[in-house]
């Protein structure tokens, strides 16, 4: 007796038949083209599901022009504020059938405009994480990019922005600690090209207006927690009651080095930080600082590109507040 035939895998042309619609429907109605009649789509949907035809992922890229993958490129993959953006990124774009990749450019601006250019060539869009490069520079190459979305940049014009009020954050610790009582403090300058560094700056020389007697001293440092450590010398010397910490990385530097030379936190000097990473409230003392919505961000760079790749207008600026988180590291200022 001869042996039945092993029934093939059912393809597009098998559920146009039995659907009664041309392939050009069926492609369409299986990629959720908002053109098909949605009886008609319901059809074939029915159909495909009969048969258990499911459409091949790289046959559907192919007729879509589209890869299901963007890009992000992000200064220092290191950094745990660039990691939980990344992490509210990639789950919103895994949800909605999107691959994620990720270049870090190393705080290299070179490195920054040809990863931004290259990975567009292999991508559905791009989106550049607190880019460094330059407003001139950042202006003229969006367009290339398109769809594109900035997270923590001003307002682009031709792309959307996300981020956080940096300048709103620097204000709450700035406040904090004079409500405190301290007058002379030390701000630890980072990334000084970035706009989140020009809002922190914008933020103090406010405070410097309206408080009587505040004085701040800015300090280049950097953005890791080998350059609060190699800042504390300096700190030392300034006669700082106060240091406000560009991230939390170099406050947790700064807080291992003075410690280790016997300076008591935050009796003799109160130190904060910014981003309130996990590990923030895990140092000894717990570091206060300003909480970012990182993850939040993420989400909302994803829901903005998502918009652009499926023709929705998305919001042209979504701006997140920080929030004040007070720990043990910061009291008012020694009488002595």
């Amino acid at each position: 007796m001869p042996m039945a035939r092993e029934s093939s895998r059912a393809g597009i042309a098998d559920v146009a038949r039995l659907a009664g619609v041309s392939l050009s429907t069926v492609s369409r109605a299986m990629n959720g083209n908002p053109t098909v009649d949605p009886a008609l789509a319901q059809r074939v949907q029915a159909a495909a599901a009969e048969l258990g035809y499911t459409a091949n992922p790289v046959a559907r890229s192919l007729v879509l022009g589209r890869t299901q993958t963007v890009a992000v490129v992000i200064p220092d993959l290191e950094n745990p504020t660039f990691q939980a953006i990344l992490r509210g990124l990639s789950r919103a774009a895994t949800a909605d059938g999107y691959h994620v990749l990720v270049a870090d450019s190393r705080e290299d601006l070179d490195e920054e405009h040809a990863l931004a250019r290259t990975t567009r060539l292999r991508t559905d869009g791009v989106i550049l994480c607190a880019p460094r490069m330059a407003e001139q520079d950042l202006a003229q190459l969006l367009p290339s990019l398109s769809p594109a979305v900035v997270i923590n940049r001003g307002p682009q014009g031709t792309a959307p922005t996300v981020g956080a009020d940096y300048g709103a954050g620097m204000r709450d610790i700035v406040d904090h600690l004079t409500s405190l009582g301290h007058r002379r403090l030390v701000y630890l300058a980072g990334a000084t090209r970035s706009v989140t560094h020009r809002a922190r700056q914008q933020a103090i020389a406010a405070a410097i207006s309206r408080t009587a007697g505040l004085e701040v001293e800015e300090l280049t440092a950097g953005v890791d927690i080998d350059s609060g450590t190699a800042a504390a010398d300096r700190v030392l010397a300034s006669g700082a009651t106060a240091v406000i910490a560009y991230n939390d990385l170099v406050a947790m530097g700064l807080l291992s080095a003075v410690t280790a030379r016997g300076i008591d936190v935050p009796g003799a000097l109160s130190i904060t930080g910014f981003d309130d990473i996990p590990f923030a409230a895990y140092t000894s003392p717990p570091l206060t600082t300003d909480a970012v919505p990182a993850v939040e961000i993420g989400a909302a760079a994803w829901a903005a590109m998502h918009a652009q790749l499926t023709g929705v207008a998305p919001r042209s600026t979504h701006t997140m507040t920080p929030t004040l988180v007070v720990r043990g590291s910061t009291a008012p200022p020694s009488a002595t």
